[in-house]
């Protein structure tokens, strides 16, 4: 989310969407975005910063204890908005939300300034820190909240990583491809560790020879222009039972005004293309921004979740009236 205060980000999500979550707020500086958070998340391996980014350290920093600061606020944001409208102990599903293993290994340098993802063991010992890391803090707010608890693995990098195409520290550095065989192993490893309805996030373009493997997860990606492929993978995950997060609401402002029911048709239209029932749009579709709202202003970024929220009704109430 864009801004600074956890409050008012709290009072946004919460506000407007039924499945609300732990808010992310970048703009906080080193230990608020998505790989510095590790920090706090991570157990075991500790985490320092400079000006070439994040890097794998031999003790806890001045980066670890900001970035465990920051999650504490955002926590204590989220209790005390819940506390006041009543929902603590309620079982209203909340989702946390944390940098996927291979991300974090393709943005993170060891000590000697090579990527963890070179490091064969050291990107497995950051798979096993973050199951253990999740299920931690999924507990911690199942504690405080009450909550039924989704965790979402943001892996925007992932295409990268399957591809071998991850920047090293010169050119002579390859970084190896990792098979997808691999990946699909660490990640189950982790959804089982953590014991929660999970969702994998990639706003890259969907690799669907990873989708196709890694099954009983929720995926969510960018749907606003597929192609043939995309509309065969999309109707094939669908088919199998599991859930589709559809990003189509922009993360950024638009021109032109945004309105739910158009979203809310061109999902309709979409499942027609492939040949689906529209009653899954009711059970097995989610509408989302295509991607993190970081960016966008404030207005705009409070505007998405609400379009995504009644978009969202829309589909549940009549998808066949659209």
């Amino acid at each position: 989310m864009p801004g600074t205060d956890p409050r008012e980000a709290a009072s946004v999500i919460n506000g407007e969407l039924d499945l609300a979550h732990l808010a992310e707020l970048p703009g906080r500086g080193l230990g608020a975005d998505m790989v510095g958070r590790m920090a706090a998340v991570l157990v075991d391996l500790p985490m320092d910063a400079g000006t070439w980014g994040y890097r794998l350290a031999a003790r806890g920093s001045s980066v670890s204890r900001r970035a465990r600061d920051f999650l504490n606020a955002d926590l204590d944001a989220v209790e005390e908005l819940w506390d006041t409208a009543g929902f603590i102990g309620t079982g209203r599903m909340f989702k946390i939300q944390v940098c996927g293993p291979f991300t974090f290994a393709a943005s993170v340098e060891l000590s000697a300034g090579h990527k963890v993802l070179r490091d064969h063991g050291a990107w497995r010992d950051v798979v096993a820190s973050t199951a253990e890391g999740v299920r931690a803090l999924a507990d911690e707010v199942i504690r405080r909240l009450g909550a039924e608890v989704v965790v979402q693995l943001d892996e925007p990098m992932i295409g990268p990583v399957i591809d071998g195409t991850v920047k090293p520290l010169t050119r002579f550095d390859t970084i190896r491809s990792v098979p997808v065989p691999d990946i699909v192993e660490s990640l189950t490893g982790i959804v089982d560790h953590v014991g929660r309805p999970v969702i994998v996030h990639s706003c890259a373009a969907p690799r669907w020879e990873l989708i196709e493997r890694l099954r009983d997860v929720a995926w969510s990606l960018d749907v606003t222009s597929p192609d043939t492929a995309d509309l065969d993978g999309i109707g094939a995950l669908i088919d199998r039972g599991d859930v589709l997060v559809a990003g189509v609401v922009p993360s950024v402002r638009v021109g032109r005004a945004l309105r739910a029911e158009q979203i809310a048709t061109g999902l309709a239209a979409l499942t027609d293309r492939i040949g689906l029932d529209r009653k899954v749009l009711s059970e097995k579709v989610i509408v989302s921004p295509t991607c993190g709202l970081a960016g966008a202003e404030a207005d705009w970024a409070k505007t998405a979740l609400a379009v995504c929220a009644k978009a969202g009704e829309l589909l549940t109430a009549d998808p066949d009236a659209l």
